[in-house]
């Protein structure tokens, strides 16, 4: 588990215990609670394993940190921001728990453009640097996509019920501007 602040873990309404993720936070349990973060042109991945139904999420912002091979020899340097160091967490927490992470089911969000004119290339977006990112580390440690709700413009706010590894989608495309016209 990383956060960088104290843990708030909340009631839902039926009881559950809830917890939300800013952004650079992680979050791993094998108890029954729903876990909750709002997502743009950052990516949240979600692990679940199902058969001992338990699992996590990540928050990053950016799609990998040069400081890497100094957060891997120093654990407590690790920054849950890059998506490299979260990859990292994830494989120490299913360590912990003696699991392997490609029995385990990968969800992921976010990667939104929030620039809706940009003039930037599709690949110098950093929505689809973070895809990107994600997709290629859940692939090098074999961790099969379930689902993939990625890019677009807008905000996402999602919701993991961690004992079902199921998660809720809310999308709010960005607004066009559209040019007023004085007469």
């Amino acid at each position: 588990m990383i956060i960088n602040r104290p843990i708030n873990i909340g009631q839902t309404p039926r009881g559950i215990d809830s917890l939300f993720l800013n952004i650079g936070e992680f979050f791993f349990t094998d108890a029954h609670c729903q876990l909750h973060t709002i997502l743009g042109s950052c990516i949240a991945i979600t692990l679940w394993h199902p058969k001992y139904k338990m699992g996590g999420m990540c928050h990053f912002v950016l799609p990998g940190t040069r400081d890497f091979k100094r957060q891997i020899e120093d654990p407590s340097r690790i920054n849950g921001r890059y998506s490299d160091s979260a990859m990292a967490l994830f494989e120490r927490d299913a360590k912990r728990y003696n699991t392997k992470l490609s029995d385990y089911q990968a969800k992921i969000f976010g990667g939104s453009n929030m620039i809706s004119n940009s003039t930037l290339a599709e690949d110098d977006m950093i929505g689809n640097k973070n895809t990107e990112a994600a997709i290629n580390h859940l692939a090098e440690k074999n961790i099969p996509i379930m689902v993939a709700h990625v890019g677009e413009t807008g905000h996402r706010r999602i919701v993991m019920d961690v004992s079902s590894g199921d998660v809720w989608v809310k999308h709010e495309p960005l607004q066009k501007n559209i040019p007023v016209t004085r007469r």
